[in-house]
């Protein structure tokens, strides 16, 4: 994979969150400065990021398993919390990403807005708690 060892891939997988979490922020000022054709672009390259992320993050994961933590107490228990959330919302983020493209292909610009509003911050965080995550872990 592109010269790439398996044992790279979370440090590829933090490269492309963070990368996505700066597009979709980029997406939001253009869309914000009502620069719709960069807004447009800027999105789907944070959605191609992503998607690239994902079948990285799945690679690894299927061929490595997972990760015992080695934080104890509290800290330990704030890691797990975030894992949760961060999980939970990954799996929550994908169709809601793909609902919001698929009214912005068909036009519904209404619809598009308003599901944007909800699915954004959630990828946002999604990214973002990624980034942390692997920073607390390697």
């Amino acid at each position: 994979m592109f010269g790439l060892e398996i044992a790279d891939l979370p440090h590829l997988n933090a490269i492309l969150n963070s990368t996505a979490t700066v597009l979709i922020l980029a997406g939001l000022v253009a869309i914000k400065s009502k620069r719709e054709r960069l807004h447009i672009g800027l999105m789907v390259l944070a959605l191609l990021v992503s998607a690239a992320f994902l079948t990285s993050y799945l690679i690894y994961h299927g061929t490595v398993g997972h990760r015992e933590t080695t934080l104890e107490g509290v800290a330990k228990t704030l890691y797990l919390i975030l894992l949760l959330t961060h999980v939970v919302l990954a799996a929550v983020i994908v169709p809601l990403i793909l609902w919001t493209v698929a009214c912005a292909v068909r036009g519904r610009r209404e619809a598009h807005r308003r599901w944007a509003r909800r699915t954004v911050p959630l990828w946002l965080y999604v990214s973002v708690t990624g980034v942390v995550i692997y920073f607390i872990n390697f």
